[in-house]
């Protein structure tokens, strides 16, 4: 699975797919990210592309909405599995629709907004993205804590994501609660995967999983695998071993691959060995029993077996 943004093609996607010589799936995962990001950089000129893209006039959001539901229709089309929002922090700003609009008018005529406007307008995006998600019935991935772009020496000679990002410590936990809460309320809460870029989030959203789970799924909401500063030995125990306190461990869609490098991949191995090394240690002090069929169930589910069940693979 690839992270693509909404305005792109997929035409290798499509090329790949038909080539009888290739037997790897690729399948694109959505990204919208630059349509959330109304208070980042370059959102109109964006706008203007996602309105191409989807053969829309974008003049509100309403536009920018059934843009983004054209372009989420493509994706699946092509095979999509999931979608990915990476956002500083949740957000849970509810507004009424003209107020939203009256924020997006004012950031397309060039006009500064406050932050609590760009949080209303992102809070209703994400609602209709959280919908559409459901629509389709993929899953939806919400990854945050990340504090971008620190050093502004660094920024101004090399630009973003170079290197000079840090953990956030924002409390998220009440906005995490009420976005999900106001999607079940709706029966459109889609299968999500939560990420947290802070360990210490991680009883936390542990205990946030659990209260929306339901039975349209196994481990329906889920908290997603240790990662960025945290898949290092230390994080990935710390993970699930509170996954395993406060949740469900069997049902773990396990590791994720960030794959812009193929050296990535390894940590996939890595994960394995030391679930396996965990699962050991309880074994060895009592606290599991020594049920070698079902620890050998429990970790095959992790390896492999639950993220092709719970993304739809074939």
């Amino acid at each position: 699975g690839t992270t693509d943004d909404p305005v792109d093609t997929l035409e290798w996607h499509k090329a790949i797919a038909e080539d009888d010589s290739i037997d790897v799936v690729v399948l694109p995962s959505f990204r919208p990210d630059k349509a959330v990001n109304i208070d980042k950089p370059g959102f109109a000129e964006y706008i203007g592309k996602l309105g191409e893209a989807a053969q829309i006039e974008i003049r509100s959001v309403d536009d920018v909405k059934a843009a983004l539901s054209k372009r989420l229709d493509y994706f699946c089309e092509m095979g999509c599995r999931a979608t990915d929002h990476g956002l500083d922090y949740i957000v849970f700003e509810p507004a009424s629709d003209e107020e939203v609009e009256k924020i997006f008018q004012k950031v397309l005529g060039g006009e500064e907004i406050s932050q609590l406007e760009a949080d209303k307008y992102k809070t209703a995006i994400m609602l209709h993205l959280g919908r559409e998600i459901a629509r389709h019935g993929i899953v939806m991935q919400l990854h945050y804590g990340a504090q971008r772009n620190t050093n502004t020496k660094m920024y101004n000679l090399l630009g973003p994501d170079s290197g000079f990002d840090c953990i956030s410590t924002k409390d998220c936990s009440a906005a995490l609660t009420r976005f999900l809460n106001k999607l079940d309320m709706e029966n459109a809460l889609p299968k999500t995967i939560i990420y947290s870029l802070n360990p210490h989030d991680n009883e936390l959203i542990d205990t946030i999983i659990g209260c929306f789970q339901d039975s349209s799924a196994v481990s329906k909401i889920q908290h997603g695998c240790a990662w960025w500063f945290n898949d290092h030995k230390t994080g990935i125990r710390e993970h699930l071993t509170s996954l395993a306190n406060l949740g469900y461990l069997a049902g773990f869609v396990g590791m994720l691959t960030d794959s812009r490098s193929f050296l990535s991949y390894t940590r996939h191995e890595y994960f394995r060995r030391i679930l396996c090394d965990l699962l050991g240690s309880w074994v060895e002090n009592g606290e599991y029993p020594q049920d070698y069929d079902t620890l050998g169930e429990i970790v095959s589910d992790i390896s492999y077996y639950n993220a092709k069940n719970y993304f739809g693979f074939e």
